[in-house]
């Protein structure tokens, strides 16, 4: 598993605005042990009008069904059992991008 893979994740139950249920997520860091690093994506576009969320259109290389915003503000560390399947690969524009929004999100 690499950074930048997009898998169908699923995110257990939450509470209030957290994301929940089975979805397409991006993966930020594989630990190599049985727990991932994710962030939800979905394909509500009025989240990108949260802090820390990005757009990311849909194409054949990533193979979303629809364009999707990255909430990574809900960045979340989740067990390797939680993977359904892989659907993609985030493009490195996007990437870089959210690399520097991580950044900005922690203060670096």
């Amino acid at each position: 598993m690499e950074k930048g893979e997009i898998w169908l994740l699923d995110f257990f139950s939450k509470r209030g605005k957290e994301q929940s249920g089975i979805r397409p997520s991006l993966i930020l860091a594989d630990t190599k042990t049985d727990l991932i690093i994710a962030s939800p994506l979905t394909s509500n576009m009025q989240a990108s009008k949260l802090p820390f969320s990005m757009q990311i259109k849909k194409s054949d290389k990533n193979s979303l069904n629809k364009d999707s915003v990255a909430l990574i503000l809900q960045i979340q560390t989740v067990d390797k059992k939680r993977l359904i399947h892989k659907i993609g690969i985030l493009e490195e524009n996007y990437l870089k991008q959210i690399d520097e929004t991580i950044k900005k999100m922690l203060g670096f």
